[in-house]
């Protein structure tokens, strides 16, 4: 076992006091920078930096930064939400590492979906439903993995489909 424990920091942001979501950060007691090749290939992260080590993928909707010694999850709805998240986190760093002789690791991560692509899905509509401003800036929500198909209630449809399947390319549930 790499990864044996870690500590919760949950806050709201600072940046945007209204925000309904939660942040946190888990402060891990062990460093797993070994492990972060070996979790993207398993995990299909999209975003790797070599040094120092940091693995970006999306999960359930949530972007998730897992550093040597920390991992970042944003948009969370709740205490319990983030310790599922950091659990489900620890098992498959340790689970990686366990297995990582079966694994071959990657420090590449995988091509984001195209801005254009997700634009052409969506209605069109800037409703404002989704929460953000445009349905532009939420394709750009959309191309960082913060968002995906099931965040714009006025997609509907074969639309929805289409924007589904297009995103499962990317590793994006």
């Amino acid at each position: 076992m790499l990864l044996n424990g870690y500590t919760l920091e949950i806050f709201r942001s600072k940046c945007n006091a209204g925000a309904s979501t939660l942040h946190c950060f888990a402060h891990l007691d062990d460093d797993v920078g070994a492990a972060l090749p070996y979790l993207n290939t398993v995990l299909g992260g999209f975003s790797y930096i070599k040094e120092p080590p940091a693995l970006t993928l999306k999960s359930s909707g949530k972007l998730i930064t897992i550093h040597a010694r920390k991992i970042a999850v944003n948009a969370l709805q709740d205490e319990e939400q983030a310790k599922k998240i950091v659990a489900w986190l620890q098992r498959e760093i340790n689970s990686a590492w366990d297995n990582r002789g079966n694994i071959e690791p990657s420090m590449v991560g995988t091509k984001p979906p195209a801005l254009m692509d997700v634009l052409k899905l969506l209605p069109k509509t800037n409703c404002k439903e989704c929460g953000e401003p445009t349905c532009m800036v939420f394709a750009v929500r959309v191309v960082e993995g913060a968002k995906d198909h099931t965040n714009c209630p006025a997609l509907q449809g074969e639309k929805k489909e289409a924007l589904a399947h297009y995103l499962s390319r990317f590793h994006f549930d």
